[in-house]
């Protein structure tokens, strides 16, 4: 079965969410523990403080290579907001928990200076965030060939 595209455009935030049966605590844990993140997304390393840089690992990625990224905002267990790269091009990302009834939803938001290239990064996040569900749950990570070149057609048609 493959994965239904999500994620929509609202100017020039690319905004997906995320609903998982747990208290916020422990979803906050996955996205912030190294241990669990190594899970989904990467390894990271480093002294984990607004203003402060850490090291993330991209283990989904070809090389598995590590970049920075800045800690712009943490309000546990409810806000993390992260940058990294150079500007112009600078990736700004926001994960907002907000508990609900029996569980907790996850607002991924990538403030896009551009919505060039959304058709590419769109299906990327799809990925990464089933993939925290996949590991979440125990299951096994999905194939990034299911989201990319199939999600691109949606994505580019919200510009």
């Amino acid at each position: 079965m493959s994965p239904t595209p999500a994620g929509r455009l609202f100017g020039d935030d690319l905004v997906l969410t995320r609903t998982f049966r747990a208290p916020i605590d422990d979803v906050w844990a996955s996205l912030t523990d190294p241990e669990r993140t190594a899970r989904w997304f990467g390894a990271w390393a480093g002294d984990a403080a607004p203003g402060r840089i850490v090291k993330v690992q991209m283990a989904q990625e070809e090389g598995q290579p590590w970049m920075d990224m800045t800690i712009d905002a943490c309000e546990p267990p409810r806000r993390l907001a992260l940058s990294a790269g150079e500007e112009p091009d600078r990736w700004r990302l926001d994960l907002t928990l907000i508990e609900t009834p029996g569980g907790t939803e996850l607002r991924f938001t990538q403030h896009l200076t551009t919505t060039d290239g959304v058709g590419e990064v769109g299906p990327g996040w799809e990925f990464y965030l089933d993939a925290l569900v996949a590991a979440r749950d125990g299951r096994p990570l999905p194939s990034f060939d299911d989201y990319y070149p199939a999600m691109r057609e949606h994505y580019e048609a919200q510009r």
